[in-house]
């Protein structure tokens, strides 16, 4: 019976374990959707949040990876709204 008490604590520790991974790891997925949807217009991650920030965009990284591989027109006037300062190709 010890051993059984054994195996249910470690499957508990696990659990506990995998669910802030999972948190983890559905944020590196978002950040990378919202990457490749941001490199299509030619603007890198880290500009498009810090652009969203100050225009005071408030989209979460989920919603913006929905975005980015669900809507991208409007995706891509975020980025137009997030880099208008920048030079190179048209984002109009």
């Amino acid at each position: 019976f010890r051993v059984a008490i054994q195996r249910v604590q470690k499957g508990l520790l696990h659990a506990y374990k995998h669910r802030k991974e999972r948190k983890r790891d559905f944020r590196k997925l978002w950040i990378q959707r919202i990457n490749a949807g941001a490199r299509l217009y030619g603007v890198a991650y880290s500009r498009l949040m810090r652009g969203l920030a100050d225009a005071r965009v408030s989209l979460n990284r989920k919603m913006l990876a929905y975005l980015a591989a669900k809507e991208p027109l409007s995706f891509k006037a975020l980025v137009v709204v997030a880099a208008p300062r920048r030079r190179g190709p048209c984002l109009r």
